[in-house]
This record gives C-alpha cells, sequence and structure tokens, in this order.
C-alpha cells in the first residue's frame, strides 16, 4: 500500500512537471519572436520580463483624468525612433535603457486625457513613416461615438473641418492639407496632420489630403529630378506611416496650372507633361516604377490615389491636347487625362495593375454676381453661366461638369469618382471673398445639383475653420454673410 501511495505521487508530479516543461517552450517561443497585438500589463513593481511582448506597467498604478503618469513599455526589440501618442497627444520620452537579454525599456511621462476612452498607442520608425507596433484602449469601457454602421453618408464635407463639429450621425469629407517642405509646420506637417487624421476619422469622417511641395509651390519645379526624388520620398513615408491608415485618398497637387503656384520657380511652369511624369511616369519607360501612384501602391495599395484640381478660368497656362470647349484651363485638363490615358494604357500592356488614377479632385465656385442669376443668386448651382469669350466654357458652379465630361473622354478615367474639394462664392477675377457675397441657400442648391450626379462623391466647402488668410472663407468663424452658410450646413446634416 505504501508503494502504491508513492507511485500516485509520482504520476501526479509527473503530469506537473510535464505542464511546466511545455510552458517553458511556450515562453522560449514567445521571447524570440515578436508579437504584434495586444500589450500585457505588468503590475510587478520591479518590471520582471515574463510573458509575451511588450509589456507595459503604469507609475502609480491607478490614477484618475488630469493625473500626470509614467508609463514604462517593455520589448525584445530595439526599435528606433519610437514614439508614444495618447488620445490625441503625444507622450514626453524620459529615458531609454536596455538589460541583458536584448531587453528594451522605454519610460514616457503624459498627462491622463479628460475623455472617458482613448488609445494609447506605440510607433517605431518614424523617421520614415512611423509604423504601429502595438496600441491598447484606457479609460472606462463604452463609447461616446456611434457605431459607424449606424452613421448615414453624405457627400458634404469641409476643407479644415473643426473637429468639435456636430456632424448629426453623417459621415461627411474632410480635406486636410500638407507641405512636403514644410516638415515642422504647426499646422500642415505630418505630425500635425495625424493628429486631425485621428480625431475626424473617428467620428466616421472621411479624410482626403492634398500634398503640395511648398508654400506657393504645388508641386517640384519642371525637370528639378533632386526636389522629385524627395518627393517621391515623402509620399513613401506617407503609405507607411500607420498614424495614417484611416486616411481616405491623397490629392496630388491643386491649383498647378497657376503662376501662383509656381512661385519657387516662375521659369519652370509645372506643364501637363511633368503632372503626368509625376503622377504615373508619363513619358518614361512604362516598366520604371518612380512615380506618385506606384510608389504608394507599393506600400499601401489600399488608399486612393487622386488627380488634383485645376484652377479654372485660370489663362496663366493651356495644354496641346485642346479640348473640345477651347479654354486655357480645359485644354490644361485635357491634356493631363490624355497623358495620364495613354500611360495608364502603356503599363497595363506591360503587366502592371493598379496604375490607374482613383479619381479626380476638382475646384467649383460659384459666380453669384453673374447676370444670369441677379434675381435668384441662390439658385446659381443649378444655373448654366457660359461665356462666349470662353468658347461656352461653364463659369460658375457648373465648371464641374466640364470636368466630368473630359474625365469620362479616355477609357482608363471613364466613369471614375469626382470630389468637390473646393467650393465657395470666390471667383479669381472678381474677389469678393464669401463673407461678403454668400447668398443664404447657396449651399443647399449646390447639394441637390450635385446628388444628382452619381459620380460626383463630395462636396467640401473651404473652409471650415479659418487658418492662415481663410477668416473671410470660414464657416466656423462666422463672418459677415457665412452665418448663415454656417448655420445652413448644420440644417443640411440635419435631413
Amino acid at each position: 500500500m505504501h508503494f502504491k501511495k508513492i507511485g500516485r505521487l509520482s504520476r501526479f508530479h509527473y503530469k506537473r512537471l510535464l505542464l511546466a516543461v511545455l510552458l517553458v517552450i511556450s515562453l522560449i517561443v514567445l521571447w524570440i519572436i515578436p508579437i504584434n497585438g495586444r500589450l500585457l500589463i505588468l503590475t510587478d513593481p520591479d518590471l520582471k520580463v515574463v510573458g509575451t511582448f511588450p509589456q507595459v506597467r503604469f507609475d502609480p498604478p491607478v490614477s484618475r483624468s488630469g493625473d500626470r503618469v509614467t508609463l514604462y513599455l517593455t520589448d525584445n526589440t530595439p526599435w528606433p525612433y519610437v514614439r508614444l501618442f495618447v488620445g490625441d497627444k503625444e507622450a514626453q520620452l524620459l529615458e531609454t535603457t536596455n538589460t541583458t537579454g536584448g531587453i528594451w525599456t522605454w519610460q514616457w511621462s503624459f498627462t491622463l486625457p479628460q475623455q472617458q476612452n482613448y488609445k494609447a498607442v506605440f510607433y517605431y520608425n518614424c523617421l520614415t513613416g512611423c509604423i504601429e507596433r502595438v496600441s491598447f484602449d484606457l479609460g472606462n469601457q463604452g463609447t461616446q461615438i456611434p457605431p459607424q454602421t449606424t452613421l448615414l453618408s453624405t457627400k458634404l464635407g469641409l476643407v479644415f473641418a473643426d473637429t468639435k463639429r456636430d456632424w448629426h450621425h453623417k459621415a461627411g469629407w474632410d480635406v486636410e492639407l500638407l507641405y512636403v517642405q514644410q516638415t515642422n509646420d504647426p499646422d500642415f506637417s505630418i505630425d500635425a496632420m495625424a493628429m486631425r487624421v485621428s480625431q475626424l476619422s473617428q467620428t466616421g469622417i472621411r479624410v482626403l489630403v492634398r500634398v503640395a511641395y511648398d508654400r506657393g509651390q504645388a508641386l517640384p519645379p519642371t525637370g528639378d529630378e533632386v526636389a522629385l526624388k524627395s518627393y517621391f520620398d515623402y509620399y513613401t513615408r506617407l503609405a507607411r506611416d500607420s498614424r495614417l491608415k484611416a486616411v481616405y485618398g491623397y490629392i496630388i497637387g491643386s491649383g498647378f496650372n497657376r503662376q501662383s503656384e509656381n512661385s519657387l520657380a516662375p521659369d519652370r511652369l509645372v506643364t501637363p507633361e511633368w503632372y503626368a511624369r509625376i503622377f504615373a511616369g508619363y513619358g518614361l519607360d512604362p516598366s520604371r516604377t518612380d512615380n506618385v501612384i506606384q510608389m504608394i501602391r507599393m506600400v499601401n495599395p489600399q488608399v486612393k490615389v487622386l488627380v488634383g484640381p485645376i484652377a479654372p478660368w485660370s489663362n496663366d497656362q493651356t495644354g496641346d491636347i485642346k479640348d473640345t470647349i477651347d479654354a486655357p484651363w480645359l485644354n490644361y485638363m485635357n491634356t493631363i487625362v490624355y497623358y495620364l490615358d495613354a500611360t495608364t494604357r502603356s503599363k497595363q500592356a506591360v503587366g502592371f495593375t493598379l496604375v490607374a488614377p482613383d479619381g479626380f479632385a476638382v475646384q467649383a465656385s460659384g459666380r453669384v454676381e453673374a447676370p444670369e442669376v441677379a434675381s435668384q443668386p441662390a439658385q446659381e448651382p443649378s444655373t448654366n453661366i457660359s461665356r462666349i469669350g470662353w468658347n461656352g466654357a461653364q463659369a460658375g458652379f457648373r465648371v464641374y461638369r466640364d470636368w466630368l465630361r473630359i474625365i469620362n473622354n479616355y477609357s482608363t478615367t471613364r466613369n471614375l469618382p469626382l470630389f468637390i474639394t473646393s467650393a465657395n462664392t470666390y471667383t479669381l477675377d472678381t474677389q469678393i471673398e464669401p463673407e461678403q457675397n454668400y447668398p443664404a441657400g447657396w449651399l443647399t442648391s449646390a447639394l441637390n445639383e450635385i446628388n444628382n450626379e452619381t459620380q460626383v462623391q463630395a462636396l467640401c466647402w473651404f473652409v471650415d475653420l479659418p487658418y492662415d488668410k481663410w477668416a473671410g472663407f470660414s464657416l466656423k468663424a462666422q463672418q459677415g454673410h457665412l452665418k448663415d452658410g454656417y448655420i445652413e450646413f448644420d440644417q443640411l446634416l440635419q435631413k
């Protein structure tokens, strides 16, 4: 009987030993292989490294909103150029240490946000585009944001949308701006824009980002290959940056047919040929991939790449491939689309896919002082305003129809989405700002007009927040006649 008892105990110990061995093997595997995903929250004050990576602990371990907190994040890889964002703010990196066995710990300090729910995200490789290593939710469970499945889509949108605006459970549009050469700009750098993308996307807003080379220079000057190389590198960084994964699409340049958007090199204006070369590789061997759309596609095939808007009613440049309506801005547009169509077909012939544009961003401003709408200026968006001096080209909001006609003339661009990313009641020749001329009801008429056009996806008022010199265009500022515009936009969202 004595021996049977010992035998039973031995079998029990054997099972425990086997489980211990399996546990050790599992820990070794987890130790060797970095695992992206949720964090293991440690409460051990000595931060003994066991289990999966990365790991985190807080000091103090229990805190309230407004308290200053230190976070220790430990991983088994020496990630370079790390950053930690908590809610919509970046945490302060205090110290980086490593211990035996290749274990690294980063010490961060931040103030706990006031909101109920927020996310902390750890990134690495931020010098060339932040890559998300891990994210975790903090705060109370539950949500203050309606599930996106309950949001109704609207074509309404804003340039520089107020992040605190009530969209009344509508999934609208926002247009942001980046300057490639202004890496530390407080409003138009990657870091500044990433914060706004995070805030807006959480409310269901779809974000489009217009990329400009520099202030007063929409794209690298024609023929400047050095500038072009850094420009392409910038797009690779954008496509790689995990903070920007919610971006719906990138708009390549804007108003580049105008002299004022070529101020850094006024003797080397951005021609239609140069634009098509930058965007898709026009004029090069079709096997080459050094162009914006393919550089982005290689890193992020999901994000949309849109042809940037051409300034209407500008005589600064024209194009060699004339439109059926012979006007400089339409000839310029027609030439670009002709070259993009030819380039897309040549690349498809050598086996490339996803090389056509995903759509077009355009400008469409209302000409509310036109004699055709003198008695009803709010009806301007639904009125044909053509000019004999421009060979019948549309001179008001319906210029969007001229853009659509050109896009639909070519096989690889036919029926592509069109996004009106800049609409208001300002025209270059009148130079009257919307705060002085906005007629109540104009936005309603414009939305009714484009709701009948299935190819038009967005109608974005320029602007909401009064960045830079745009106070006279700002709905948020509510200056002059734009008090009516502010109220009207909100009422349209509630319908």
